[in-house]
């Protein structure tokens, strides 16, 4: 069997920042609700998502259980871990690296939720359940490329369950739940057709990519590429120690973000701003709230500046604004 390539180290993307950063700031907190990425081929859309997943920390789950179930937080645990557990059984735990799932454009609502097995409920009185992509992408990434060909209704599960972090899964009167918080990544190339409006607007964070117009980065870039296919192990153990400060900065800033306090001022700057927009809706301020909070935690923060708000706005109104400043 052929050994596969180690994947390009995020550090060594050139230029980008703007992604980077969105992508940076999910990864802290799961909970801002994944972002949108649109830009041509060949700007490194896909490579910066599967470059994130391997500079992410290590996380604990209950070993046995297909849905990585987090050992501390009992009050987020699948219908499953939680019978198990109620019935007195030993819940072993281990350290893993979180998943990348890649979701094709051909997926199926039930190869996205998981399906229950009616039939085994009935006669047999068990409740059996085969999980599908958001159980095996809980707490990890789930990337969906060509998001825009995705069908409409499963691309509406997917940002239901980045929004909600849980996954519950109704037939005939039999249920199951089980926890589904995950960093959602599109990505997509505007010239191949757009996302309605209903569901650009439900992604939390947006970016437009294109190619690096200065001359001494393409030559960065070129030169970078050349030595990774030359010797992909050896490219990544060069860049492995900026690789190690970004895991560390990203583990230290989960640990505080639940601690960034902000004001009534910080939240009036926020409503000002998306009011003086015309934004619709309300999202858009929770979206710029928990993106500024997590940038704040990335600074090593536990207040708000003026900055992470503007930093949070950046990427949080682009696909919001008819027309407007960050286009």
């Amino acid at each position: 069997m052929s050994k596969r390539p180690a994947v390009y180290p995020f550090t060594a993307i050139v230029g980008q920042e703007r992604m980077k950063r969105a992508l940076i700031l999910n990864a802290i907190d799961m909970r801002i609700g994944g972002v949108l990425i649109r830009g041509e081929r060949g700007t490194g859309k896909s490579t910066a998502a599967r470059a994130l997943a391997v500079l992410l920390p290590e996380i604990e789950v209950i070993a046995d259980s297909p849905f990585g179930d987090d050992p501390k937080r009992p009050d987020t645990w699948s219908d499953a871990v939680q019978d198990r557990h109620a019935k007195g059984e030993e819940l072993p735990v281990e350290k893993r690296k979180i998943r990348f799932v890649d979701l094709p454009v051909s997926a199926t609502e039930d190869r996205v939720v998981g399906t229950l097995d009616i039939e085994k409920a009935i006669q047999k009185g068990e409740r059996h359940f085969d999980p599908g992509v958001l159980a095996n992408a809980n707490r990890g990434i789930l990337y969906v490329d060509e998001v825009n060909l995705l069908d409409d209704h499963v691309v509406d599960l997917l940002l239901d369950s980045a929004a909600m972090g849980v996954n519950v899964v109704e037939r005939e009167g039999i249920s199951f739940s089980h926890p589904a918080r995950f960093i959602l990544i599109g990505t997509m190339n505007p010239e191949e057709g757009d996302l309605r409006p209903q569901l650009l607007d439900r992604f939390a964070l947006s970016v437009e990519v294109h190619g690096i117009p200065d001359a001494n980065e393409r030559m960065d870039i070129l030169q970078r590429h050349i030595a990774y296919e030359e010797n992909p192990d050896k490219f990544r153990s060069d860049w492995a120690p900026e690789e190690q400060k970004i895991t560390d900065k990203i583990a230290a800033a989960r640990e505080i973000v639940d601690d960034v306090e902000y004001t009534r001022r910080d939240l009036f700057t926020i409503a000002t701003l998306t009011s003086g927009l015309h934004i619709d809706g309300h999202r858009a301020d929770l979206v710029i709230l928990k993106a500024a909070r997590a940038h704040a935690a990335w600074m090593g923060r536990t207040h708000l500046e003026n900055s992470d708000i503007l930093l949070a706005a950046e990427l949080a109104l682009p696909h919001r604004l008819k027309r407007g400043p960050f286009s």
